[in-house]
């Protein structure tokens, strides 16, 4: 892979590489733990208590963004959206998305985690990853913009007969605030975006069933 650094990917003389991918790991982890302990008839807040227990015993110092726990029809809605009160089925999904801080480097993870085993909702919670991993490879293989990125993942959701939502639409990350250096949307680049430094957001929605599924990662 060929990359030029763009004035979109300038990082703090503090970012450090290592500490960025454990704030990473650190993430992801918590994000885990947390969908281990949760179950039918749960509301979000009740999910979110345990996800802030599991976060402060990660040693979370704080949050670039706010967190968001979608549960139940909640997993349609966009970023900003208010949720709905609903509540956990004995069959249903949720996902996690978190903007922690560890070592004054930026994290964000969201995954989706499905209860039961109704087989429509284990594709639809498996769709969004597996969208992502072959945007990664495509990403790696083809020298992507930020752009045909999101141009490729919508074409491999509609594979898949789900809708790609497209204001979901990936960022910038590194030391903390990323924003000092640049705002803006990963899917709105023109050029071949830097590995470790831009996430790529995947919200999938499925219409007949009234669910989203959701995975975001670095491009790595």
């Amino acid at each position: 892979m060929s990359f030029s650094i763009h004035f979109e990917e300038n990082c703090g003389s503090e970012f450090n590489l290592d500490l960025y991918l454990n704030a990473r790991a650190k993430a992801i982890l918590a994000v885990q733990m947390t969908a281990q302990n949760i179950r039918p008839g749960m509301d979000e807040s009740q999910c979110n208590s345990i996800l802030t227990k599991e976060l402060s015993a990660s040693g979370v110092e704080k949050f670039w963004h706010p967190t968001k726990f979608r549960v139940n029809s909640n997993t349609t809605k966009n970023f900003r959206d208010l949720s709905d009160e609903v509540r956990l089925k004995e069959q249903d999904l949720f996902f996690i998305d978190i903007g922690p801080v560890f070592f004054n480097h930026e994290a964000d993870y969201g995954e989706t985690f499905v209860l039961g085993n109704d087989p429509q909702l284990i594709h639809l919670q498996s769709a969004p990853k597996k969208i992502f991993m072959a945007t990664q490879e495509a990403w790696k293989q083809d020298e992507l913009t930020g752009v045909e990125l999101y141009e490729f993942a919508s074409n491999e959701a509609e594979k898949m007969n789900l809708k790609l939502n497209s204001n979901m639409y990936g960022h910038r990350l590194g030391d903390f605030p990323h924003a000092l250096h640049y705002k803006g949307k990963l899917g709105n680049q023109d050029f071949f975006p830097l590995p470790h430094l831009w996430v790529l957001e995947i919200h999938v929605l499925d219409e007949s069933l009234g669910r989203g599924a959701f995975f975001e990662d670095v491009l790595i």
